[in-house]
């Protein structure tokens, strides 16, 4: 073995696992492992975990945050305006040098799968070039899963099809959609049609912008549900978004939830985002904006959380860190049981990581080395804090380190302080200098 990392804590809860690695993959976990010569890295009890991934964002536009224009609204459609603007001006340096940039930021908080649409209505398939462009440069340490995506609608857009087609000829991996955004539900219907049979002639893979809206009668995930049996693209295809469910009446939900578990569609929520831009209309009580997690989960759907944006035209915040996107969605989804709550663990691991079709990803031997050490003793507490990434491997090969996060107090009249670490449930809380 080439490395053996000691006294680990797993997401399962597993205590005092050493984890054995050689040649960029796990080779052995087991209490107390014998390796002469391999290099040791002790976990002193800390969680050990495979990385964080992001089921949904959109690269092509992150970092543009206040380009043309800062979103004074906050609003989906003045940032879809805007959107619109900068298109234009876009040039594929730019693209790729704020790729790359939030690519490091990933990267430093153990994200190292992300699923990004790309724009493909603008017919230069300028964002195309540079996001293959990223793909390629960061497969060392990240991989980035691209998905053909129509902004402005398949048919509301003349050239969107044939773009569309283009991108996925260039190499973009998964075929991407917008049925709510068409100019009437027929339409919209017809463009997932139209999409998933493209899908299944190729053999790819289907995330579809679907029902991102308040309006309960927008019912597209129905049709995706209907397309993807009819097509035998089960286990394939995700609807992303999904905010008109929250809007919907239970007893339309009651039906809608079993058709969206025989399908096998996996849904992907993102609950910055949803609760940022949904319900803009309400004044009180305002809706959450974000789809029914929980009650997906129970009907035994795959439900993964995405980060969506980060300072671009829709949302002026955001870091790349998945933590804050579980807790943001533990949170608003009222997801507050102990199992709930590890649920949101794996909405942001396990779960995204099937939905992708990441291959050796997880935690058992034959997986990728991929793994990340953080300051926490259980998935839980690893959201609570948002804990420090100690250090993150790609490959059996660390890629990123951050010490504990820890503070000095000045009290009691103690000239010099006290370096206090944060309390971990598995530690003492004054443990001295981090």
């Amino acid at each position: 073995m080439d490395l053996v990392i000691r006294n680990a804590t797993l997401p399962d809860g597993r205590q005092d696992i050493d984890i054995g690695i050689a040649d960029g993959r796990i080779a052995v976990l087991a209490p107390r492992l014998a390796a002469r010569g391999a290099r040791e890295i002790d976990a002193a009890g800390d969680l050990v975990s495979p990385p964080f991934i992001d089921a949904h964002f959109h690269m092509d536009a992150v970092l543009s945050y206040g380009l043309p224009r800062v979103n004074r609204s906050g609003t989906l459609l003045e940032g879809i305006a805007l959107w619109g603007e900068l298109k234009p001006a876009l040039t594929q340096d730019a693209l790729v040098e704020r790729a790359l940039r939030y690519c490091d930021w990933a990267v430093a908080r153990g994200l190292l799968a992300i699923r990004s649409h790309v724009d493909v209505c603008d017919d230069r398939l300028l964002a195309v070039e540079a996001l293959l462009e990223v793909k390629r440069r960061v497969a060392p340490y990240l991989d980035l899963q691209l998905v053909a995506f129509p902004q402005d609608g398949l048919l509301r857009s003349p050239t969107a099809f044939d773009n569309l087609k283009r991108a996925i000829a260039m190499g973009v991996d998964v075929v991407g959609g917008i049925p709510h955004f068409e100019r009437t539900m027929a339409q919209g219907a017809e463009s997932v049609r139209l999409l998933c049979e493209f899908a299944a002639e190729r053999g790819l893979r289907v995330d579809m912008h679907c029902d991102e809206s308040d309006d309960p009668l927008s019912r597209h995930i129905e049709t995706l549900a209907y397309e993807t049996q009819r097509l035998g693209l089960q286990g394939r295809v995700a609807g992303s978004h999904l905010t008109s469910m929250h809007s919907m009446d239970n007893y339309y939900v009651s039906k809608l939830l079993p058709l969206i578990a025989e399908s096998g569609v996996a849904a992907i929520a993102n609950p910055l985002i949803n609760i940022t831009l949904q319900g803009r209309h309400d004044t009180y009580p305002k809706r959450r904006g974000m789809t029914r997690v929980p009650e997906l989960m129970a009907a035994g759907v795959d439900v993964a959380f995405g980060h969506d944006c980060v300072l671009d035209p829709w949302y002026g915040m955001g870091s790349g860190d998945m933590l804050e996107v579980a807790h943001m969605g533990l949170h608003v989804a009222q997801m507050t049981g102990l199992e709930a709550m590890q649920a949101c663990f794996g909405a942001i691991t396990e779960t995204p990581a099937r939905i992708l079709g990441l291959e050796g990803y997880g935690l058992a031997p034959g997986c990728h080395a991929d793994l990340v050490i953080l300051d926490a003793g259980s998935p839980v507490e690893a959201i609570r804090l948002r804990a420090a990434r100690r250090l993150v491997l790609r490959r059996g090969r660390v890629v990123a380190e951050a010490p504990p996060a820890a503070s000095r107090l000045y009290l009691d009249g103690r000239p010099d302080g006290v370096d206090f670490r944060l309390p971990q449930s598995n530690k003492p809380a004054n443990q001295g200098a981090p």
